[in-house]
């Protein structure tokens, strides 16, 4: 998952001794890409303590320097012991050093049905060292960590040093670059490059045009990506417009006139609704039933609104419907997010 999600790079068994720890995944017990290598049964947890004592240095050298969370480890797991055991063989555990260590240290335990987010400090006997104090959380709550962890602001990640790099290897190798300049910002779609370093497929922009806005507005609400969203004072909204603004607002406070787009973005949907009753003497129940039978994506929009508004097609269900939609850019689907946007939020 994290090799699709983030394209770590996949480093197995000894490879790891060669790598650049940003953004790789340090498979220390083998891969499927390759059966012979996994670390599975007594005898290969034998051979692995035998041979791995680099890779320990290695990861003795990442404890150092990086914050560790174990997830998924009971506080007995013999590899947690083991792991923590090679550290403090090489650092005195009265040292400044393994007070850095420790402090980077946390292990999330599960514990049903617990909401705690207190972290507390925990002793380990590492049977034959001296006892080891770490940090510790146990809790049934792992929103609350995930949330947490994804609100830290850091001034420089370890996957922006990894890009500068690898972007860096290329540009001295001869890779071709690509340069865009332009006066004017609203004509930049989020496919170019723009006065920016890194992977196409992982660089955030700090600008988007309107259109932009609406046809990624499902993305930029749940990543609550308040200071993108502020980009739009630098946009004006006509009166013409159907624009959401609605969810906008409420993840952002500083969003220039939102009352009165509020207001503009309520009488429009308001207007409409003559019409679009009229729209509906059909009986239907379901999205999908409407798309089955009618062929008019005028009368289609207007059977929607008028049995979203009467409460008999659900938020869900039109949300999944503007999901899919592949006309993010047409007027037809800027009157149903509006609609869904007000009711929403």
């Amino acid at each position: 998952m994290i090799e699709n999600i983030f394209q770590f790079n996949p480093l197995v068994g000894n490879n790891i001794l060669l790598s650049n720890p940003y953004g790789s995944v340090y498979k220390i017990h083998g891969c499927i890409s390759n059966p012979k290598n996994i670390i599975m049964t007594e005898q290969d947890y034998q051979n692995f303590d035998n041979k791995y004592e680099l890779i320990r240095a290695q990861l003795l050298s990442l404890f150092i320097h990086n914050p560790i969370i174990f997830i998924g480890y009971s506080i007995s797991d013999t590899n947690i012991k083991s792991i923590l055991r090679t550290v403090f063989s090489y650092v005195d555990p009265k040292s400044d050093l393994a007070k850095k260590i420790r402090d980077n240290f946390l292990l999330i335990e599960f514990e049903a049905g617990s909401d705690s987010t207190e972290i507390v400090e925990h002793d380990i006997d590492l049977e034959g060292m001296s006892t080891i104090r770490i940090n510790k959380i146990k809790t049934d709550n792992y929103i609350e960590l995930y949330n947490s962890l994804s609100d830290l602001k850091l001034p420089v990640s370890a996957m922006d040093i990894r890009k500068v790099q690898d972007v860096w290897t290329t540009i001295k190798s001869g890779g071709e670059i690509k340069v865009k300049i332009t006066e004017n910002l609203s004509e930049l779609s989020n496919d170019q490059l723009v006065i920016a370093v890194g992977s196409e497929k992982t660089v955030r922009y700090d600008y988007q045009t309107k259109a932009e806005f609406i046809s990624n507005y499902f993305q930029i609400v749940e990543e609550a990506n308040g200071q993108l969203i502020e980009t739009l004072n630098k946009q004006t909204i006509s009166t013409n417009e159907h624009f959401p603004v609605y969810a906008f607002s409420s993840l952002c406070a500083n969003i220039d006139n939102v009352e009165k787009y509020k207001q503009r973005q309520l009488e429009k949907i308001l207007s409409q609704m003559p019409r679009v009753k009229a729209a509906s003497k059909e009986k239907y129940n379901n999205i999908s039933d409407i798309l089955t039978f009618e062929s008019s994506i005028e009368k289609i929009t207007n059977i929607i609104i008028y049995l979203i508004w009467d409460d008999i097609i659900t938020l869900t269900e039109l949300k999944d419907h503007l999901i899919k939609s592949q006309e993010k850019t047409s007027t037809h689907y800027r009157r149903l997010l509006c609609l869904y946007d007000f009711l929403s939020y």
